[in-house]
């Protein structure tokens, strides 16, 4: 185990080539999720519609994504999109994008479903269409429901960006398995990108709870 004064040595040394791995692993893990959400609003959508082979298609997809490893997704990604000339960052942005896709689909489902059917009921009474009101009403309060889960979805969706590695991509992971492995000092990095991605996650999470207590004034 290396003592504390060389990790926090080793640590500041090296902060330049760590700082642009971890911009690259929040601007991969940002734009994953972005699409996330597009995707699992989408998919919820899909499966509260009330038509039977949209719901199949929906849970068809939840199902592929949970029963197979984030890894393997990974690897069809880059390889299948390896014709197209698509750069490994956008082929984990699109399989980061596809893996949480389905879990934010089923917190939509699940929020949305928890908003008192009367609303939508009076919402109609008003005059709304039930797209109109869906968008007004329902969908504000489901998002501000669903923040909490989609947070720790946001910080999973970061950790699993790790898995870049593997195809090449020099993230914070890569980062610091690489500089180990050529300074034959693996446990150094290895400790020094844990330190990285609690700083990453704890940012996040702050971002999250900010706007939590924003959208829950009204409380």
């Amino acid at each position: 185990m290396p003592s504390l004064s060389h990790v926090i040595e080793v640590f500041f040394d090296t902060y330049d080539i760590f700082i642009k791995g971890m911009l690259l692993t929040l601007q991969v893990t940002a734009i994953s999720i972005f699409i996330a959400i597009f995707i699992g609003l989408f998919f919820a959508f899909l499966k509260i519609s009330g038509i039977k082979i949209l719901e199949w298609i929906a849970n068809a997809y939840i199902y592929l994504v949970r029963g197979t490893p984030l890894i393997v997704q990974i690897f069809i990604f880059y390889f299948g999109l390896n014709d197209l000339n698509i750069s490994a960052f956008w082929s984990v942005g699109l399989a980061l994008a596809f893996h949480n896709g389905a879990y934010i689909a089923e917190i939509f489902r699940g929020t949305i479903q928890s908003i008192d059917k009367g609303q939508m009921e009076a919402g109609r009474s008003l005059g709304m269409s039930t797209n109109l009101t869906m968008r007004r009403i329902i969908l504000p309060q489901a998002f501000r429901r669903a923040l909490p889960p989609l947070g720790n979805q946001f910080i999973i969706g970061l950790k699993d960006s790790s898995l870049a590695a593997f195809i090449g991509m020099y993230e914070l992971f890569n980062v610091a398995t690489t500089k180990g492995a050529n300074d034959f000092d693996n446990m150094t990095y290895l400790l020094i990108v844990a330190v990285y991605y609690l700083f990453l996650v704890y940012l996040i999470s702050a971002l999250v709870g900010l706007l939590e207590k924003k959208l829950s004034v009204s409380d």
